[in-house]
């Protein structure tokens, strides 16, 4: 196990807690709700947009208790997308992290109301006075989601791939669909460190570009893992994207040349953080495990 893998293995568990105090297992009428929720956030994964809020957020000295909050929060959002995603009405997917996905488990309906009760149980984290204690700051925190979340951001892109099973797209209209789809969330992973923290502008200019291209990156390795990955391994069914015909950024630039950007991308993410000096050093190893991994 690498130094990378052991930081995001330890970050996940603190996530991992933080969720689990956060969503507690009920025995009322609504339980079913709730075991949901928990079957959606509960289930692994690699948890990297909470882990980019928390070295963003100890870039700056934030508390402990304060940055895993808000990672949960970022966490809860990127579940309810996942369990919204694989609805049949939108990628219809039966596998998710290696175990069947929420509506597989459950049911369709439940599943969908597991997603609205994360969505919104992640804004009523960030606006709580636990998360900080200057209301500016948890003001901002609960804009700078829903913009990410929101028509602009992640459910904008969505809206785009759907949208892009029936129309022709270029590089150009990939590249806006993955930064608002996937990119949004990743970059205000590390906003929520940043304002956590009460970060000068140019230290939150540099993240998010930090961001911003690793967020690119992060796509163009889903999109040849979906080509070259296991499905074992990965945790999700993989070659949707060519049966479906729609176009990616390996589609578009051939498998050598979609690893030579990542590559490229990730390098220059790492760039980015220069100005923070070995303090960032974390989040470079992140951008280079993010073009190399696995699942």
């Amino acid at each position: 196990m690498t130094n990378i893998d052991k930081v995001l293995a330890a970050n996940a568990v603190a996530v991992s807690e933080t969720l689990d105090d956060l969503l507690p297992a009920g025995d009322g009428p609504e339980h079913r709700l709730m075991d949901a929720m928990r079957y959606a956030t509960l289930g692994g994964g690699k948890r990297v947009r909470p882990f980019l809020v928390t070295a963003s957020a100890e870039l700056f000295n934030v508390a402990s208790r304060s940055a895993l909050r808000a990672a949960a929060a970022v966490e809860m959002v990127h579940c309810y997308s996942l369990v919204h995603d694989d609805l049949p009405a939108m990628d219809d997917d039966d596998l998710r992290r290696g175990r069947p996905t929420c509506h597989i488990e459950f049911d369709e309906a439940t599943a969908i109301l597991a997603g609205d009760g994360l969505l919104t149980k992640a804004f009523e984290v960030l606006s709580d006075p636990d998360t900080h204690g200057d209301p500016r700051v948890r003001a901002d925190l609960v804009q700078a989601l829903a913009k990410a979340a929101g028509d602009a951001g992640m459910v904008g892109g969505q809206m785009l791939d759907l949208a892009a099973e029936d129309t022709e797209l270029g590089m150009p209209e990939i590249t806006r669909l993955q930064r608002m789809k996937t990119g949004q969330l990743i970059a205000v992973s590390c906003e929520l460190g940043a304002i956590l923290g009460k970060a000068s502008d140019s230290s939150r200019h540099a993240l998010y570009n930090y961001a911003h291209d690793i967020g690119l990156a992060f796509q163009i390795a889903d999109d040849l893992l979906d080509v070259e990955g296991d499905e074992n391994e990965v945790g999700k069914k993989t070659g949707k994207d060519e049966a479906a015909g729609k176009a990616t950024f390996v589609s578009l630039l051939g498998i050598e040349r979609a690893k030579e950007q990542a590559q490229y991308l990730s390098d220059q993410a790492s760039a980015h953080l220069d100005v923070f000096g070995d303090r960032a050093d974390t989040l470079k190893m992140l951008a280079k495990f993010i073009v190399n991994r696995r699942n």
